[in-house]
């Protein structure tokens, strides 16, 4: 076998079969999850690295996208699903929900971050409770800048007062070269018991 052929299994292996077992994974975990969310979603205050202490469902991604919310950004963490920026808020505080997600291959969660709009809803299921958040802008920025993450995102200095949720992950698709960025801000939050208006998952444009 000449090494153009081994490089192009070895591309068509990232490309499909990382998707193929992360989805599978994925899919496992939110089944367990949503089975007994008492016994199997961590509550955010105790998470730790790698467990999953929420549920991200994005409309706009289509009608059966869900994946795990895991604490940390680690490698490891990321081949599995989305990642939770260790020490940003935690869902529905003050501050900014920031989370991380690859945009090719290992399941590519964010593979259609550019495609949100102002008003896209952002679902984050956690053991008690459900928060809606509400996309407001994006923005394309350099690796080196971190400063989007911050409790009021690229501003320092200042102390946040709003609920605020951040997605970044790889631009342009199949590089690193920069990153997409996605703000949102926390729209309304339900009770587990109560339930989501079907209105929330509904896709309006």
């Amino acid at each position: 076998m000449t090494l153009g052929a081994v490089l192009l299994l070895f591309v068509g292996w990232q490309l499909w079969w990382t998707d193929v077992v992360s989805d599978a994974d994925a899919a496992r975990v939110v089944a367990s999850m949503e089975a007994n969310p008492d016994e199997d979603i961590v509550s955010p205050d105790d998470a730790v690295p790698g467990d999953a202490f929420a549920v991200i469902r994005i409309p706009r991604f289509g009608a059966d996208f869900a994946r795990p919310l895991y604490e940390g950004t680690t490698y490891s963490i990321l081949q599995r699903g989305i990642g939770h920026y260790s020490g940003t808020a935690m869902p529905g505080e003050v501050g900014n929900v920031a989370m991380a997600g690859h945009r090719t291959t290992y399941g590519k969660p964010f593979n259609k971050i550019a495609t949100l709009g102002v008003g896209d809803v952002v679902l984050v299921e956690t053991r008690k409770r459900y928060f809606v958040y509400r996309v407001t802008d994006s923005q394309i920025v350099e690796p080196t800048q971190v400063s989007v993450v911050l409790p009021v995102p690229d501003q320092p200095e200042a102390k946040p007062t709003e609920k605020l949720l951040t997605m970044t992950s790889c631009h342009p698709e199949f590089s690193a070269r920069q990153r997409y960025v996605v703000h949102a801000t926390l729209d309304a939050s339900y009770s587990r018991q109560a339930g989501i208006p079907a209105s929330v998952l509904e896709v309006n444009r």
